[in-house]
């Protein structure tokens, strides 16, 4: 995927629609649950670094 949206950009989104800190946890944990290469590869296209990505997956699992 080619980056496109930048993590401050997606959060502003989902905020927008009123979604909390919570929520976006949920969303991440579902995320990762459901399709755990999606998630990794959407936080790829995000354009953080590997260290970020390992972080979050590891916080969700």
């Amino acid at each position: 995927m080619k980056h496109k949206v930048t993590v401050d950009e997606w959060v502003k989104r989902f905020r927008a629609i009123g979604l909390d800190e919570t929520a976006m946890q949920n969303w991440h944990k579902l995320f990762e649950k459901e399709n755990p290469d999606g998630h990794q590869s959407f936080l790829e296209w995000l354009g953080l670094p590997t260290e970020k990505i390992t972080e979050i997956r590891q916080k969700y699992v």
